[in-house]
């Protein structure tokens, strides 16, 4: 896999961030660079427009895998609306994420528990996939 440049972070995205998602990360300057797809554990819950992954467990997240800027990782901090003290909608944590080449360290933005009361689960761990029964992606 290859590596970033020093100034980038590797980030794991798994909703609307794809590529071809609503907030597609590759609309950002500067433009990510795609480093591959990749798997977290953990369970994906359906939010309406996006989704939200809660960390852990046995249940593989699909998404991927993007250098990124500064820049961008603050701008996608805005995005999630990452409070300093975990109190905002998503939460900041790194987390090693599989990938083809084997595991990687990733910034990953987890769900406040507090937003995911009620919400179905997505079963096949993939936000592009939901609502698509017995889906095998």
């Amino acid at each position: 896999m290859p590596q970033p440049h020093p100034a980038t972070r590797l980030v794991f995205v798994y909703g609307t961030l794809r590529a071809g998602g609503s907030n597609d990360i590759r609309r950002y300057t500067p433009t990510p660079a795609a480093v591959g797809e990749g798997t977290v554990n953990g369970l994906l819950y359906d939010l309406g427009a996006y989704p939200g992954c809660v960390l852990g467990g046995s249940q593989p997240v699909r998404g991927e895998i993007y250098a990124v800027a500064p820049a961008v990782e603050a701008a996608l901090d805005r995005l999630e609306e990452v409070g300093a003290d975990d109190s905002g909608e998503y939460m900041r944590r790194e987390v090693d994420v599989l990938s083809n080449a084997g595991p990687v360290r990733c910034l990953v933005y987890e769900i406040h528990p507090s937003r995911i009361a009620g919400r179905p689960v997505i079963a096949s761990g993939d936000w592009f996939a939901r609502g698509l029964p017995d889906s095998k992606t």
